[in-house]
């Protein structure tokens, strides 16, 4: 396994990651299940596990498997999305962090966390205020590294220059969503992480499912999530899929290895979530380690989807305020008139 930095933290993390979205237990798999799943990735030489608190059991099925493992081991996690009902159980509040950071904590069985995220960008709360709280953990010992998630590139660089002004830990990393399907981040986000020196864990390198090889057009899948999103069943997406199906078996490649292989050849890209729930799953990606992708076959692949651009947008995308409330974006209708 060759390592890279994560940023400029000094942090070396291999260029796969663990995501841990499917070892909840309401997910189908058992603690055991998912910890025999963890220890065969660390024993192949990845460090980097990812978690939140969000996912379910996530975070306490990961500490049990870590025990013993915990100290060769990059771990992060997540706070800011809804973890109950109380409105106040979400977000990025100084209130909320340091909840927040000592539940995770717990669950995962240890006394830091080596990168602690974002989310998801929270409009309602001064970016200040975030990394204020953020700082304090990091000084206080129980947070290594802090990153963000979803952010879109403005808020990427406020974010970093609130942080020099004001003498503040400064967001290490990014997490955005990236495949083949999904290059809208090239056009922008890579370039700005990059500028400052940031590490990004890219997730759905494999489009959610869509470049598993199982979702094909007019033909029947055992994906258990392809009546659970549109953008598994996206025409456009779709047909982008049965091209690359064919440049797949013309470079002699399996589908997941021509897609995980993509996203981690992007200078920008520090490493790719593996968001794998079996054994099997976990295998097939490991087994595409040492895959390099020749110019031709990125020239092909950037014929088919060019660079900068999405084939349709993911369900599960952060979308800013301004695309979600209508109101936004339209003046009130008497205003709207020129005359």
């Amino acid at each position: 396994m060759q390592y890279r930095s994560l940023g400029r933290t000094g942090i070396q993390v291999s260029p796969y990651a663990l995501g841990t979205l499917m070892f909840a237990t309401s997910m189908g798999n058992t603690p055991e299940d998912s910890a025999r799943i963890i220890h065969r990735a660390l024993d192949a030489g990845i460090n980097f596990i990812d978690t939140a608190d969000a996912y379910g059991d996530s975070e306490d099925v990961v500490g049990r498997a870590l025990t013993g493992r915990r100290d060769s081991v990059v771990l992060a996690t997540k706070f800011g999305r809804p973890t109950g009902q109380d409105p106040n159980q979400r977000g990025a509040s100084r209130r909320w962090i340091i909840t927040a950071a000592e539940n995770s904590l717990r669950r995962l069985r240890t006394d830091h966390i080596d990168l602690y995220q974002l989310h998801r960008p929270d409009p309602d709360t001064d970016i200040e205020e975030t990394l204020a709280a953020l700082t304090d953990l990091i000084r206080s010992g129980k947070v290594r590294a802090i990153g963000a998630s979803q952010t879109p590139a403005s808020d990427i660089v406020e974010a970093q220059w609130v942080a020099d002004r004001r003498g503040l830990a400064r967001f290490s990393t990014e997490q955005p969503p990236y495949s083949i399907l999904n290059r809208g981040i090239e056009r922008e986000i890579l370039p700005t992480t990059q500028r400052f020196g940031m590490g990004t864990l890219v997730w759905g390198p494999l489009g959610q499912g869509l470049l598993t090889g199982r979702v094909r057009k007019n033909q029947h899948n055992d994906l258990r999530r392809a009546g659970m999103f549109h953008h598994l069943t996206d025409e456009r997406r779709l047909d982008v899929v049965e091209q690359l199906v064919l440049l797949a078996e013309q470079a002699g490649l399996p589908m997941t290895h021509l897609a995980m292989a993509f996203t981690i050849a992007h200078p920008g890209v520090t490493t790719a979530l593996l968001g794998v729930r079996t054994m099997s799953h976990l295998d097939g990606l490991l087994a595409g380690l040492d895959v390099t992708l020749t110019d031709d076959v990125l020239d092909r692949i950037d014929e088919i989807v060019p660079p900068g651009t999405d084939v349709g947008t993911l369900d599960q995308a952060y979308q800013p305020p301004a695309l979600e409330n209508p109101n936004l974006r339209r003046r009130p209708l008497t205003g709207r008139a020129a005359a």
